[in-house]
């Protein structure tokens, strides 16, 4: 029995296996209008098809709590009732499909108001449909930023009810699983390391207080998310900074267990992106060992990404312990149906739709 295809079960959900798809942005969604920030036809074929491949989990992409959390005005959001609608044709689907449909929901902060990758990604403003940023302190991610304005503890209860409105609607679009974005140097991420929070409240300063507003968001969105359905949370498991002037793997674990005693159930673990100019070695699961520190220190269940492409690498992380799912992106991309690949490779099974059995 290959240990990847094994189903994998958290609170009343089931994944079919453990070959889960990440958030990966598309920047495809309308930037002004009625449907601002709603799914479209890129969309629902975009996840439609790695759920007719086979991938047991899939997590659509970064959705904003409000108009100013997305990362680019291109992004998708989930503050108003028509994204909700157009969210549950995919939805739909997917389960159609085997497939359990999971969202992420985020602010981006001080890295908001941006052009899509392939324009460049540079800030943008009024004139590209941008706006001014937020962020814990009024700290400019690095030159090509705008230094962002510094949210009141007003505004900051305001986001924390921002995200629960934003789970509320999640659930009424048929989303199973909501991961909160606490990664790649975004708005909880900000709060969280010394690098980008430098308040002097309740919000700043010690370790206690840069983890409160995360803390609250989870509590927030805990008490409207069911308790039969999981909660993940995504975090950058270091910001590659020396000790003493970043969030570190040793603060990740030991937060991963309190964010467990508030009702996640499982860490989705990646790194960096909160320091511009950091060096990082990249290479093949080069991100795995921190999945493994949350999942055998923490004893909190997690997910691994990282340059993992192949299927024998995937089983392997999952074999050894090392993450109890592996989360596969570029490679996704890449191959819509790497699950079924995989499971071929494997030998084992994968969904595979009625209209593709000629091909088994």
């Amino acid at each position: 029995m290959s240990a990847l295809f094994e189903p994998y079960t958290l609170r009343s959900v089931t994944v079919p296996n453990r070959v889960w798809m990440p958030p990966m942005c598309q920047y495809s969604a309308a930037p002004e209008g009625p449907l601002t920030g709603a799914p479209t036809d890129w969309h629902f074929q975009h996840y439609g098809a790695r759920a007719a491949g086979g991938t047991g989990l899939i997590i659509v992409e970064a959705t904003a709590v409000s108009p100013e959390g997305r990362i680019s005005p291109y992004d998708l959001g989930i503050w108003n009732d028509e994204q909700v609608a157009a969210f549950r044709r995919i939805t739909a689907f997917l389960k159609s499909q085997g497939t359990v449909a999971g969202i992420q929901i985020g602010h981006a902060g001080r890295k908001a108001s941006t052009e899509r990758p392939w324009v460049g990604g540079a800030p943008v403003g009024p004139e590209g449909h941008g706006w001014q940023p937020v962020a814990p302190s009024a700290v400019a991610f690095d030159a090509k930023h705008p230094v962002p304005t510094e949210l009141t503890v007003e505004e900051i209860r305001e986001t924390v009810r921002q995200f629960a409105d934003g789970a509320r609607r999640a659930l009424d679009a048929g989303f199973e699983v909501v991961e909160l974005h606490g990664a790649h140097g975004y708005l909880i991420g900000q709060f969280l390391s010394p690098h980008s929070n430098h308040r002097t409240d309740e919000y700043g300063g010690s370790y206690e207080n840069r983890t409160r507003f995360a803390l609250e968001v989870v509590d927030a969105v805990r008490a409207v998310w069911p308790d039969e359905l999981p909660l993940f949370f995504r975090i950058s498991a270091t910001d590659w900074l020396e000790d003493g002037k970043g969030w570190t793997a040793d603060d990740t674990v030991r937060f991963t267990a309190e964010l467990q005693a508030h009702g996640v159930d499982l860490i989705d673990v990646s790194t960096g992106g909160n320091a511009a100019g950091v060096r990082i070695e990249a290479g093949p699961g080069y991100q795995v060992p921190f999945a493994a520190r949350v999942r055998n220190e923490a004893k909190v269940p997690a997910a691994a990404v990282g340059m993992i492409t192949d299927a024998e690498q995937a089983e392997k992380i999952i074999a050894n312990g090392e993450a109890d799912a592996v989360l596969i992106g570029r490679e996704l991309l890449r191959d819509p149906s790497f699950a079924r690949h995989a499971a071929r490779e494997l030998g084992a099974d994968a969904h595979v739709p009625n209209q593709y059995l000629r091909s088994v």
